[in-house]
């Protein structure tokens, strides 16, 4: 097992790497550190000193990947992408191109982001599981067709709809919950309610139809066939076999999306007010803030990839026969 572990650590290394030069590519081809000083310094007559001077104080007056100026081996350390990277692996955010600490703003904005998409992931899980037994009980009926024709209309449509919707009906028609907004503890459970309730409700059709394909496939498992031999209800062969059996593959979705869970929705933040880590990449990336970008992206790469390897620990623990 510490081998195991071992070995995929080394693995990640290279793979966060990579995504890090992706990042710096992608960011630095539609901006230039002179477009992030004029953004951040906000000023209408920006003069070239206050651009060197606002550059010099974040670093970003080094080259981006190699240094002409230097010899050697500092060619390289002496860019912003080796001294950036450095710093991230150290787990060093620093501070943002506004002069905020990031890691303080991530553990601020970890709690709200938490409040949606724990019980959105939470509910989700138990009502798709329920509902996907549910059709593999009365599989082949009307109930099982309909269901799926309407799990593939819910996956049809975007789920930038059901937000809007969701704010149009429930809070301006109806007045039943508040449109946007956020407080912490019970006060802001009316701010969460509707964001839950259409998460859990964009997500049904690919849930359902995912777990009832799997389900479906252990049907024609040699132990199912055995435990109807044996005369056991259907009931009690779905919960009893089918679902224990069933939760391998499970796992592969579910471990995986445990550590995005910190990451937050960015769409579903921004567009309901709520000051979680989904927003605060969003406004970074308006605010061509890199600093925050380049962090954020960091956290969410590493996170997926501790996600993937717990999921392989899982494996082993669920299924003596898989090994590491």
């Amino acid at each position: 097992m510490i081998g195991y572990l071992i070995k995929r650590i080394l693995y990640a290394v290279p793979i966060l790497l990579g995504v890090n030069l992706i990042t710096f590519m992608l960011f630095f081809m539609v901006n230039s550190p002179d477009d992030m000083a004029r953004a951040q310094l906000g000023a209408k007559r920006v003069t070239p000193q206050m651009i060197e001077a606002w550059k010099a104080e974040r670093g970003y007056d080094k080259p981006l990947f190699y240094n002409e100026k230097a010899s050697g081996i500092e060619a390289i350390t002496q860019t912003l992408f080796v001294q950036e990277s450095y710093k991230l692996f150290r787990f060093d955010f620093g501070r943002s191109d506004a002069n905020h600490d990031i890691a303080q703003e991530i553990k601020a904005r970890m709690g709200p982001s938490l409040s949606i998409a724990l019980p959105t992931f939470l509910i989700g899980l138990v009502t798709n599981i329920s509902l996907a037994l549910l059709l593999v009980l009365f599989r082949g009926s009307r109930l099982d067709m309909t269901a799926m024709v309407i799990a593939v209309m819910i996956m049809s449509v975007s789920g930038l709809f059901y937000i809007i919707a969701g704010q149009v009906l429930f809070s301006k028609m109806w007045h039943w919950v508040p449109i946007s907004g956020y407080e912490s503890g019970w006060a802001g459970v009316k701010f969460i309610i509707l964001p839950v309730i259409i998460g859990v409700f964009s997500g049904l059709g690919s849930g359902v139809r995912w777990y009832r394909s799997i389900f479906m496939e252990q049907l024609h498992q040699d132990y199912i066939r055995t435990a109807r031999a044996k005369g056991l209800s259907e009931l009690r062969m779905l919960f009893r076999h089918l679902l224990p059996n069933g939760m391998l593959p499970i796992l592969t979705g579910v471990v995986v999306v445990i550590p995005s869970l910190f990451m937050g929705s960015l769409i579903m933040e921004s567009f309901f007010g709520i000051p979680g880590l989904g927003s605060y990449t969003i406004d970074a990336i308006n605010a061509q803030d890199f600093a925050i970008v380049k962090a954020m992206v960091f956290l969410g790469s590493l996170l997926y990839i501790v996600g993937l390897i717990l999921t392989d620990i899982s494996y082993v623990l669920f299924d003596p026969r898989v090994k590491l």
